[in-house]
């Protein structure tokens, strides 16, 4: 494969330039356009800064410094995206564009402000322009000089003076580096976390009100008309009794069902491949559980698998239309993984409303991984793949 050429003359993915030669090529102007216009443009930035500095600084003690100052640090990050606009089409650097504040996931001001006060990325930018002055006044003295005086020479020191300069963008206006882009990934996956969190507990709630504690409430009632139908009519103190004996029956059921749905007790003692047994033999569809664990991962881990596939069969049941399917459970080095089949009509989608964008939430939550192939006509094949903990490991970190 040949390979592309940019209109820089550098090859396609090669930040090189290409070699300084006596005769000025379109690269060296670039370069010395580049330098010129350092001048300007620090004198821009280093105003800015100065600015928003001491007003922001000057007014800390009033309602409206902060404020002030994070607006200055959201601004920051205009200019350092103008700079390496400018790096990028004169002196051929590509420099990935940092990532947008993330205002929607803040809902108060004063996180939205907090936010724009934290953010590396603007101060590096007013770092950047803080310190440009001194250097723009002397690249554009020596390039100017060097045009009329030292032009032999000045393709050699315009080449010094832009690697001097494309150092600067990449140490100061790169985006964060990979820490910060996985604290940022940590905080929206928290976000994940609460809010589903915050969803099963308003599930446990709501069956619990709805469901065992109406039938517990109905028992008292039940046994105090009893107790005053006792001395008056035995008989029917009897037959209320009955009654509610069969409330009580009820309402253990109905809580053996939701204490199932929170952690079933198979799950605790027995590991995932009963579990997994018992959820695939209430499947409307035959399945062929395969688990294959030399041992048992961390007790997390193992919940998120068993609620995982028992999603993946219900929507099996529901909306497949299959006659058989299987569940494959295995570990591969340090991930687990996870793969449902089935021979329906396929078609499913994470946005198709049958839970699979929440489970790819959930999964994400903690690196893990969900992977949707079904085409239309079938068949379907879910992957999922979590990381692994050995239980003894979570057990001490506890």
């Amino acid at each position: 494969m040949t390979e592309r050429m940019t209109i820089h003359g550098v090859r396609d993915g090669d930040e090189r330039p290409p070699p300084p030669r006596l005769a000025l090529d379109g690269y060296t102007w670039r370069e010395i356009a580049y330098l010129l216009a350092n001048l300007p443009m620090s004198l821009i930035g280093f105003t800015y800064v100065v600015t928003v500095l001491a007003m922001g600084a000057g007014l800390t003690v009033t309602v409206i410094g902060f404020p002030l100052l994070a607006a200055g640090l959201v601004g920051a990050r205009q200019l350092g995206r103008l700079e390496r606009a400018r790096a990028r089409a004169l002196l051929g650097l590509r420099v990935e564009e940092p990532t947008p504040l993330p205002w929607l996931k803040r809902g108060g001001l004063s996180q939205r402000l907090w936010l724009a006060l934290k953010d590396p990325v603007g101060w590096r930018t007013i770092l950047y322009d803080f310190i440009r002055l001194p250097w723009g006044i002397l690249t554009f003295t020596v390039t100017f000089v060097s045009l009329f005086l030292l032009w032999p020479v000045l393709p050699f020191l315009a080449r010094g003076l832009a690697n001097v300069d494309r150092a600067m963008v990449r140490g100061l206006l790169s985006p964060s580096d990979e820490l910060e882009r996985r604290i940022a990934e940590l905080e929206s996956d928290r976000g994940v976390v609460v809010d589903t969190a915050a969803a099963d507990l308003r599930r446990i709630e709501r069956d619990l009100h709805d469901g065992a504690q109406a039938r517990l409430v109905n028992l008292a009632m039940g046994l105090g008309l009893a107790k005053e139908k006792l001395l008056e009519d035995p008989d029917a103190a009897a037959s209320m009794v009955e009654e509610a004996h069969g409330e009580v029956k009820l309402a253990l059921q109905e809580l053996r069902d939701l204490a199932r749905g929170i952690h079933p007790a198979v799950l605790t003692d027995r590991g995932l491949d009963a579990a997994l047994s018992a959820v695939a033999t209430r499947c409307t569809v035959p399945v062929k559980v395969t688990v294959d664990l030399a041992t048992r991962p961390a007790a997390a881990i193992e919940g998120i698998a068993y609620f995982t596939v028992c999603e993946l069969l219900q929507n099996i049941s529901k909306h497949s239309g299959a006659k058989s399917a299987s569940v494959d459970v295995w570990r591969a080095e340090e991930r687990l993984l996870i793969q449902v089949r089935d021979d329906g009509r396929g078609g499913a989608r994470l946005d198709g409303g049958s839970g699979m964008a929440g489970l790819a939430e959930r999964l994400g939550a903690v690196d893990g991984l969900f992977v949707v192939d079904s085409p239309v006509g079938g068949p379907t094949t879910v992957t999922a793949e979590l990381p692994w903990r050995d239980r003894q490991d979570a057990v001490r970190g506890r």
